[in-house]
Parts: structure tokens; C-alpha cells; sequence
């Protein structure tokens, strides 16, 4: 299947040095990996940090400290998504397991990465189709979709996989929001999967974001991003039930109309 990248069993903690074999267990596994087996620990996809409701609760408080003080802390910021998306995660993975389309993503698995899109293609199409622009908005904001960090401390393989790809997903808010990658852009798509998600990870980038705001970036945000941004949220469906892979030739306006997203307002960002 493709972009299966986040399924995995656990790995074989064998160690070539040690001096002697260790007894193995009853039915074949050695007394390690029985051991944490029996603790709960052992990985249940590549890169997966097994970790306890406290160690979760005190990496959750210092990357939302690390996050606040500085919102371009990537890695910070996704540790906070995981470590508190407890709740909003299984919610998210119903909502796709009960939608068409979501639960062929959540099959199939796919995943947005420069090995997996066609960048000349998409350069090739359209003004206006979804994957065009999306193009465009990577290049004008130097960003690209390999700088997704993958998941380590959600503790189910397929909860790893939504969260995962929230965040591939990302840049098509922005794309689909028209918004930027500067602050105010930002702020203005956290508040939209604030509404979306329910993840208290863009809830806090939504509610502290503006705090680097100027006054008149304020005004603005609040008169006339803000209400547009949970307006949309409200009335879109969900974002991680669309294959956007799928609909590259489509035209952002008819997507936009699909999901619900109203028209950016008429504001410079």
C-alpha cells in the first residue's frame, strides 16, 4: 500500500555484544522482549517512543513553554500535537472511518512528500487547479512537505498515521485558506483547525499566536479573519476526509465550495 511509512511491528532488541545468549521465553520470544511486551513499551511503528501519562503530561508542558516562546519551533509544536490530541485524534479517525473517502485514505495510507508528487506535473497545470497552486505556494513561501516531522508519541499505529497526516495536509489549509506562512497567516489557519480538529495544539496557536501581532494586524485578525476563519471551520467538513491527491486538476474554488470553505475575505495578510 502506499505511504505505509507509519505502520511497523516492533523491533528485535537483540544485542550483538552481549557475552551470552539470554533463555528464551516459552514461546520462542526472548525475556526482553517478553518483559516489554508485558510493560506496554515496545514500538508499535518505526520511530515510536513508548512513554507513560506522566512523562506525556511533563513533554506536553515543556513544548507548549518552548512553543509559545517561539511558534516557529516545528518540532516543539509537534510534540504538543501528540502528546495532548488524546482525545481529538480517535475523534478524527471516526470521522474518516465514516466518510467514503476517509476511510480509503486511512486503507490506503497515502503520503505527501516530494518522493510521492509530481512537481513538474503539477507546475504543469492550470492557474487556479488545486495542485498549481499549491506548487505556488510552496515555492513563494520556501517551504516544503519533507519538513513534516514524523510522529513518535502517539500510542496507536493508526492514530500516528491521522496525526500524520494532519499535518501533510497542512500546507493545502494554507493553500485552500489563502494564507500565508507569516504570522498572521498562521494564526488565521490554527483558528480554522482549531474549529476543524479540536486539537489543543492549534486551539493554543490560535489563542496565543496574536500576542506577536502589531495593533492594526489585531484589528484585522479579529474584525475580519478571525470570524471568517471559524465561520468556515464550522460549516467545512472534514479536511482529512478529501484525497487531495486525487483532485490536483480540480479548481481551489469548486474545492473550496465542496468543503464548505467560504471566500478569503478581501484583506491584505
Amino acid at each position: 500500500r502506499s505511504g505505509g511509512s507509519v505502520r511497523g511491528g516492533r523491533q528485535p532488541p537483540g544485542d550483538a555484544g552481549l557475552s551470552r545468549a539470554e533463555p528464551p521465553a516459552r514461546d520462542g520470544r526472548s525475556g526482553e522482549e517478553e518483559e516489554e511486551e508485558e510493560e506496554g513499551c515496545y514500538q508499535l511503528y518505526p520511530g515510536h517512543i513508548p512513554t507513560s501519562p506522566l512523562q506525556k503530561a511533563l513533554l506536553a508542558a515543556g513544548s507548549a513553554l518552548m512553543a509559545l516562546c517561539d511558534p516557529y519551533r516545528h518540532d516543539m509544536v509537534a510534540v504538543l500535537g501528540e502528546t495532548t490530541g488524546c482525545l481529538a485524534l480517535p475523534n478524527l479517525r471516526d470521522k474518516m472511518k465514516h466518510h467514503p473517502e476517509g476511510y480509503r485514505i486511512l486503507q490506503e495510507r497515502p503520503r505527501i512528500r516530494l518522493s510521492t508528487l509530481d512537481m513538474s506535473k503539477l507546475r504543469g497545470l492550470p492557474d487556479g487547479s488545486l495542485g498549481r497552486e499549491y506548487v505556488r505556494f510552496l515555492e513563494d513561501n520556501k517551504v516544503s512537505p519533507d519538513t513534516r516531522m514524523p510522529p513518535k508519541f502517539v500510542d496507536d499505529e493508526e492514530l500516528a498515521y491521522v496525526i500524520q497526516r494532519y499535518r501533510e495536509v497542512h500546507d493545502l489549509m494554507h493553500t485552500l485558506l489563502g494564507m500565508p506562512t507569516n504570522m498572521l497567516g498562521e494564526v488565521v489557519v490554527k483558528w480554522f483547525e482549531a474549529v476543524q480538529t479540536g486539537l489543543p495544539m492549534c486551539v493554543l496557536g490560535a489563542a496565543f499566536g496574536p500576542v506577536r501581532l502589531s495593533a492594526r494586524k489585531l484589528q484585522v485578525l479579529a474584525t475580519e479573519l478571525v470570524p471568517w476563519a471559524i465561520r468556515s471551520g464550522r460549516n467545512a467538513s472534514c479536511i482529512l476526509n478529501v484525497y487531495y491527491e486525487q483532485r490536483w486538476e480540480q479548481p481551489v474554488e469548486s474545492l473550496r465550495e465542496e468543503i464548505g470553505i467560504f471566500p478569503p475575505p478581501a484583506v491584505r495578510v
